[in-house]
């Protein structure tokens, strides 16, 4: 019955994810997309590339703090291939277990760790990237000229402070064993969306577009934050729909916004694709 549920969700996450795009691809023109993309610069490409590579290096950093709250000492490079593998099975193997639920089941197995506490470290380590996607959308807004909203940078900085508060809250109320590295990991999520946010403004550089680059990075952090919904299959559809509908509403051009959200997928996809090496030879879970 369990897998019969599985199945049943990752087709409809398919189906969700084709209607979608196929919604996207009625409302704008492929061929203006296409246009977009042939005059991608590649060296700005390739810085893109390197800004998302290191935004991801630092998020496994990240997330081997939290393991270490387990007394699970993973070496840096041990730790790196398993967050890599996740990648892979993220957006390539859908139908099967997901990224998240692979680490927490090899931890387990090998560690003997309790589920409830590897669950939770996991949805921590989610929570703190979305901390700081919420925390740079803010920031941003004062530049947007959302003329209908007066004193916006108060209100801002209002839910920036308030969303820190809740979320060191929330550890401290139900997960107390994590304070100590409460601030390490909140510095960790500051450098992992910022190189994003600078891989997607490579993107922008790559291709061409040299005005409302703060709307584009604006976009881009809600994107991400909608894309973590698991309504899709790796967050395809519920991105590009996020980008048609943020440049309808910031008044940007709809095909060059679908034109960026493409590019950035297939950077995710390349850099998650060479964690195929670790589907086939299962990292080796070494400890200091």
């Amino acid at each position: 019955m369990t897998k019969q549920n599985k199945k049943l969700i990752t087709a409809l996450k398919f189906i969700i994810s084709a209607v979608l795009i196929y919604f996207i691809f009625t409302k704008i023109s492929f061929e203006d997309v296409l246009q977009t993309l042939k005059k991608t610069k590649p060296f700005y490409l390739f810085l893109a590339v390197l800004f998302f590579v290191l935004s991801k290096i630092v998020a496994s950093f990240r997330v081997n703090l939290y393991f270490h709250t387990l007394q699970v000492f993973l070496t840096q490079m041990s730790n790196l291939k398993l967050y890599l593998l996740g990648m892979f099975y993220n957006l390539f193997l859908p139908g099967g277990i997901g990224g998240d639920a692979y680490k927490g089941y090899l931890i387990k197995k090998e560690f003997e760790v309790p589920t409830k506490k590897i669950v939770s470290v996991l949805v921590l380590d989610r929570l703190s990237g979305l901390l700081f996607l919420f925390i740079y959308a803010c920031i941003l807004i004062p530049f947007l000229s959302l003329n209908m909203i007066s004193n916006v940078e108060y209100y801002s900085i209002g839910l920036i402070l308030l969303s820190i508060l809740v979320f060191w809250g929330i550890n401290k109320k139900f997960f107390k064993y994590v304070l100590p590295i409460f601030w390490k990991t909140f510095g960790h999520s500051a450098f992992v969306q910022l190189f994003q946010l600078v891989s997607v403004y490579f993107i922008l550089e790559a291709l061409q577009i040299e005005m409302n680059t703060v709307s584009y990075l604006f976009i881009f952090l809600i994107s991400s934050i909608v894309s973590v919904i698991p309504l899709t299959i790796g967050g395809i559809g519920s991105r590009e729909l996020t980008f048609f509908y943020g440049a309808t509403l910031l008044n940007l051009d709809e095909n060059t916004s679908i034109g960026v959200s493409m590019v950035f997928f297939l950077i995710t996809a390349f850099v998650s694709f060479f964690g195929v090496y670790y589907h086939f030879k299962k990292p080796a879970l070494k400890v200091r």
